[in-house]
């Protein structure tokens, strides 16, 4: 596994022209944009995680039925501050770093109480998101830092705190048929009473004529206060219907007193992670027009959630799916020390990895406090999940299962908050529609729309795809979407490195990008069939599959 996902990636800073085999669609005119993890070490030091590693960005742009391809470190301060010393200095999610021994007691001094409150860094690596008209990498983290989406240069580093009250913020966020997008945040230390915030970004917030960014115009829909103040629960992302934002304080949660001292324990940020197996999961549900919070209490057994795959509303039902793991060991397995292992070794030491399981779950709106007590308030017909009344007025929750063994989700966005048929991801499996080929790896999934598509699954789907065999370059698969036969391989001539997330960006005319505003709408005379969530997925291994 070591050599494609923990080795250095470079930088290919003009774009190469690929070589495709197949056709690809004339009405495919775009750019996709990649960002993950990719440069583990700096001089003589080295990372400790997969998810530390300096972020580097991918475009694949799409025209005239050609591919091009181009990739760029993020200029990030994070990163200049390393190139500059020739060593990592900035320290990460499991990579913390200490003062060289060689300063003198004064600036070590210095560097040690600064890490009182720690000011994160601004390595993100994790997504490529939209506020306004501006294109930022993001991570989890206070910092975002703007993009060129064309020349992928990076433009400037932004503050969530000049502009809302957050400490942390998702690299998830949501975007309305208007375009407006909605995002999620932590307040911890400096704000206050410490609380979750749900925000929002209208999507005419760009200024490009006198370079303000859209965050100016940024408006805070709702705050929820923590449940526990010093164990506030950990969030990747969060589900949106038309009029609800349904977010999941889990029970694997930041440690804030291990987080204030971590510097001084010798513990790196990601150890102040815990699960609690005892706890549970609360589900809230805010109206994202007005900000109110829908007093039931939902709940789950603990669970730990990263990515949520869809939500809706139906009959008087919120339907949300997600997927959810029995504990929270996925981070450990990305130790550099654990992925440079041999790949069959890798397999054996993680044979007991909670497997991903993509779950549905059903909140019925109308609960009375006359419901009665025991009773599974969810009248929809076309799943198993239960919504049970307790004798304390709160509703217990258990999921339907829908699929195990599936991870980076994706769907069609133009159904993003709508009921919905088909949902696209990676398989964790050691290794039902089925692409494959052998010793290759796909990236996340992206579903792009054919132009004036109706129906959920009249698209391609697109992967950019690594080998470890030196016979076999990185290449863009392009699959149709309603068989996932193989349309296209585009071929780079030049090195890929693995990724996380991205975002398609159309052309001005041709394919509908992720987030823009639209006007098409499900067709109501061919609406989706009762539970019929047909699922086609790529598998994390040797082989893509559905």
């Amino acid at each position: 596994m070591q050599s494609i996902i923990a080795k250095n990636g470079c930088e290919t800073p003009e774009p190469v022209k690929a070589q495709v085999k197949g056709s690809i669609p004339s009405w495919l005119q775009g750019t996709l944009l990649r960002n993950g993890p990719g440069l583990f070490s700096v001089g003589d030091s080295q990372y400790n995680h997969w998810f530390d590693g300096l972020s580097l960005i991918h475009s694949f742009t799409f025209g005239n039925g050609e591919v091009t391809y181009r990739s760029k470190f993020l200029k990030s301060d994070t990163y200049k501050k390393n190139v500059k010393a020739d060593r990592i200095v900035v320290s990460e999610f499991g990579t913390m770093i200490y003062p060289d021994p060689c300063k003198n007691i004064f600036s070590r001094a210095f560097t040690h109480l600064s890490n009182v409150i720690p000011d994160f860094t601004d390595n993100n690596l994790i997504n490529i998101i939209r506020y306004g008209q501006d294109y930022y990498a993001s991570s989890e983290v206070n910092y975002i830092n703007q993009i060129n989406p064309d020349t992928l240069e990076t433009v400037s580093k932004m503050n969530y705190r000049n502009h809302i009250a957050l400490n942390l913020a998702t690299a998830h966020p949501h975007y309305d048929d208007e375009g407006n997008t909605y995002n999620m945040g932590t307040a911890i230390m400096g704000f206050g009473r410490p609380k979750y915030v749900i925000f929002k970004v209208p999507a005419d917030a760009s200024d490009k004529e006198h370079k303000k960014p859209a965050l100016r115009k940024v408006q805070q829909v709702c705050s929820i206060p923590f449940r526990s103040t010093l164990f506030p629960s950990y969030f990747h992302s969060f589900g949106m219907t038309e009029n609800y934002i349904v977010f999941v304080e889990q029970a694997f949660k930041l440690d804030i007193i291990k987080l204030a001292t971590a510097y001084f324990r010798g513990v790196n940020w990601g150890g102040c992670l815990k699960f609690d197996k005892d706890d549970i999961n609360l589900f809230h549900v805010i109206n994202r027009k007005t900000g109110k919070v829908i007093s039931t209490r939902f709940y789950s057994d603990a669970m730990v959630v990263f990515h949520h795959i869809n939500a809706y509303e139906d009959d008087g039902h919120v339907v949300f799916d997600l997927i959810g793991y029995k504990d929270g060991k996925l981070y450990d397995m990305f130790y550099l020390h654990n992925i440079k292992q041999e790949t069959d070794n890798f397999i054996e030491t993680h044979k007991s990895f909670s497997q991903p399981i993509c779950q549905r779950f059903v909140l019925p709106l109308n609960v009375h406090k006359e419901s009665p007590r025991g009773s599974n308030l969810v009248t929809l017909k076309d799943t198993s999940a239960q919504a049970v009344m307790q004798e304390n007025g709160s509703v217990y929750c258990q999921p339907d299962t829908l699929f195990e063994g599936l991870e980076l989700p994706g769907i069609n966005y133009d159904f993003n908050a709508k009921k919905y048929r088909y949902f696209y991801g990676s398989r964790l499996e050691w290794t039902h529609i089925e692409w494959k080929k052998d010793n290759c790896f796909p990236s996340e999934p992206v579903f792009v729309a054919s132009p004036g598509a109706v129906e959920e699954d009249d698209g391609v789907i697109l992967s950019s795809v690594i080998s470890p065999d030196p016979n076999i370059s990185p290449f863009m698969l392009v699959l149709n979407a309603k068989t996932f036969e193989e349309i296209a391989l585009a071929y780079i001539p030049t090195s890929v490195h693995m990724d996380l997330h991205g975002l398609f960006i159309p052309a001005a005319t041709g394919s509908h990008a992720v987030g823009e505003p639209i006007d098409r709408r499900i067709n109501p005379e061919k609406p989706p069939g009762p539970h019929e969530n047909v699922t086609f997925m790529m598998s994390w291994g040797p082989e893509i599959g559905c």
